[in-house]
């Protein structure tokens, strides 16, 4: 319990940062195992930050995307480049949805046009492209600096505090992070609040032990013949624990190693 976010981290060794996205990665994940007659089963919250940004934001866009189960990024592709959303290639969702995730972190021009590799002009013509279909955001954004400014914090849903000391520093580049930190903490930590919530309730009511939480996803070793009732079990706890202006969605899948079960 570490981090500044709130969230729980992990050494020796790092069970947090166990790769997935390569082969290499994907075999290391298969040398996790459970018994015979186990099963092993991972619940992981679907894009629970950008789903808190909609909360705490108001956004009726994003309200509106998220509890008609629309793909966040394609809706957002297609408000950004005005396209309909069956019209949006590829390219298009993946610039969308480092523009989502970016501005959740507090990401600017120069940090969009970094990330997509494209000129200042074209990330500054996104950006306020997503301002103008998505406002709630944007007054989010300006009136929880101004708040931090004042209060020398910011709070999450649940009154979890971070301090910002950096808002008060001579360096710009202090002042600049902690504009970011000021945007993004109610978010990523409300997350993270809202996966130990569902944590508690589980090992309160619920019989069976976890055996690692990883960000936004639950390990569980489970009876293979009772793999499906606990599935429902847990899905339902961790969507319910916690009622927001949009619906929480958790991914359950499992396997006999960690590799499959995700």
């Amino acid at each position: 319990a570490l981090t500044t976010t709130g969230r729980l981290s992990s050494n020796h060794p790092n069970l947090q940062n166990i790769p997935i996205r390569t082969e290499r990665g994907r075999k290391v994940r298969e040398a996790f195992v459970v018994p015979k007659g186990f099963t092993m089963l991972s619940a992981d919250y679907s894009q629970i930050e950008l789903r808190v940004l909609a909360h705490i934001t108001k956004d009726p866009g994003l309200i509106e995307a998220f509890n008609n189960d629309e793909d966040i990024h394609a809706r957002t592709a297609s408000e950004i480049f005005s396209v309909k959303i069956d019209k949006v290639d590829s390219n298009q969702r993946r610039m969308a949805k480092a523009v989502n995730f970016g501005i959740a972190y507090g990401q600017g021009v120069y940090g969009l046009a970094e990330t997509l590799q494209i000129p200042r002009k074209e990330s500054k013509e996104i950006i306020e492209n997503y301002f103008s279909k998505f406002p709630g955001v944007k007054t989010y954004m300006d009136e929880i600096v101004e708040k931090a400014r004042d209060l020398g914090y910011v709070e999450t849903l649940f009154g979890r505090r971070r301090y910002l000391p950096e808002l008060q520093s001579k360096s710009p580049m202090q002042r600049n992070f902690g504009e970011r930190a000021a945007i993004n903490a109610p978010i990523q930590v409300t997350a993270s609040d809202l996966v130990k919530m569902a944590m508690l309730e589980l090992y309160e009511d619920y019989p069976n032990d976890m055996l690692l939480q990883v960000h936004d996803e639950l390990i569980f070793e489970l009876p293979e013949k009772e793999i499906k009732e606990h599935a429902e079990k847990i899905k339902d706890v961790m969507e319910n624990n916690v009622q927001l202006n949009v619906k929480l969605k958790v991914n359950v899948s499992w396997g006999s190693n960690w590799s499959e079960a995700h």
